[in-house]
């Protein structure tokens, strides 16, 4: 089998390069950062599978692509940039991979939360500008954190949280135990956090998740914290209950339109902290990332 990896870009060329293994298949990686769709039935031809890491996959180009079996993706929002149903019709098999960044995101997420708590960003942006904007924060010990859906991400989550000194309870679509964690209903979650941090997976299900009904059952100044994906908020309702107090601060890394656009609203709130869709960037993880898309090349072709 013959690969292509789409959107390498420089550097995660330089990390494929780095655990490439002997007897690993055939992948030609193209160095560009960004690829039009336009441009995927030209680039796909001749190739039996792809890594993808960020390019948008429309069916209709993607039909074109008569060659083409398998769409490795890196990591776990396909969604976002393809319809796996609909390339499953075209006899192309969408595949995600799972767990290669759970601690990453999981230190992100706990970053964002501490941030967001002691109001770090917005004090940084006036000391940076001459002032010296003083906040009373949050303290964490002894809080109680509530984690919406319970995989690898969120029990890394609550180890650091735990650890930490912070009651940690969760809601899970199925059911789960955990080591110190305390699995409740979802309306108990949202009534008793003073920081609710979200990992869902994005599907039909789960997509406007955090809606207005439920952004309303929060508890009155929450901190929420967003690394899975922004779909997953109702961003209106959101940015309303920012504006009211309803939920004191929101530390996001993830949102509905990526890159977040010049002047968006959430950039203009004091109460929030950003940051790019970062939080599984780290070198341990693209590492891990990359050599579980290999092995699953490996296990397509055999070896």
């Amino acid at each position: 089998m013959r690969g292509i990896f789409l959107d390498a870009g420089v550097e995660l060329a330089e990390v494929f390069k780095a655990v490439v293994r002997p007897g690993d298949p055939a992948v030609t990686v193209n160095s560009a950062e960004d690829v039009v769709a336009e441009d995927l039935p030209a680039i796909l031809a001749g190739h039996d599978f792809v890594l993808n890491d960020h390019t948008f996959m429309p069916t209709a180009q993607m039909a074109k692509c008569t060659g083409l079996k398998h769409v490795i993706f890196l990591g776990t929002g396909a969604r976002s940039y393809m319809n796996p149903e609909e390339l499953g019709e075209l006899g192309i098999t969408v595949h995600i991979i799972k767990g290669y960044g759970d601690t990453a995101v999981a230190e992100h997420a706990v970053a964002l939360m501490w941030a967001a708590a002691r109001d770090l960003a917005r004090m940084d942006r006036g000391v940076r500008a001459g002032g010296w904007p003083r906040s009373e924060g949050m303290q964490l010990t002894g809080k109680t954190i509530g984690l919406i859906g319970f995989g690898g991400i969120a029990a890394e989550v609550a180890r650091i949280a735990g650890g930490s000194g912070m009651k940690v309870i969760a809601w899970n679509r199925s059911p789960k135990t955990h080591p110190g964690v305390e699995f409740v209903a979802l309306d108990t979650l949202l009534a008793q956090s003073q920081v609710v941090s979200l990992h869902l997976l994005l599907n039909d299900d789960t997509k406007g998740f955090l809606s207005a009904t439920r952004i309303a059952q929060l508890r009155p100044g929450v901190l929420l914290v967003n690394t899975a994906r922004g779909a997953v908020v109702d961003e209106n309702a959101m940015i309303a209950a920012l504006a009211t107090g309803q939920i004191g601060h929101a530390a996001l890394d993830v949102f509905d339109t990526e890159p977040l656009p010049a002047g968006h609203r959430l950039a203009g709130l004091e109460n929030v902290t950003l940051s790019a869709h970062s939080a599984f960037r780290t070198a341990e993880a693209s590492e891990n990332l990359l050599r579980m898309a290999l092995d699953i090349a490996c296990r397509l072709s055999g070896k």
